[in-house]
């Protein structure tokens, strides 16, 4: 008997934008051509993404010659109401090795 696919194989914990924001906090001078290939989806949604995550004062984009360079701001509360008093640094501190997480200052912006 063949199985075929289900609703129940193709849901994950994570969103796109959790994606992208543990992707920039890896790597803040990343292309966002790279971050849609690292986490398979199309650059115009990190594009879209971004903007989001702009928008709500989870980063900031800085222009650097002909780069960008994101800065987040681990202060932040996640958004949804049964995490709201979690900062999203607590997210980024999850998924990112210690030796490698940011400090607070090099998170926020100046």
């Amino acid at each position: 008997m063949t199985q075929s696919s289900t609703r129940g194989d193709q849901w994950t914990f994570l969103t796109n934008h959790a994606r992208v924001l543990i992707a920039l906090a890896r790597d803040p001078g990343s292309r966002l051509r790279d971050v849609a290939e690292a986490i398979d989806i199309t650059e115009r949604a990190v594009q879209l993404i971004v903007a989001d995550l702009e928008a709500a004062g989870y980063l900031t984009r800085t222009r650097v010659g002909r780069r960008n360079r994101y800065t987040i701001d681990p202060s932040v509360a996640l958004r949804h109401p049964a995490e709201a008093d979690h900062p999203v640094g607590d997210l980024l501190a999850t998924f990112l090795h210690r030796e490698d997480t940011p400090t607070d200052q090099e998170l926020t912006p100046s």
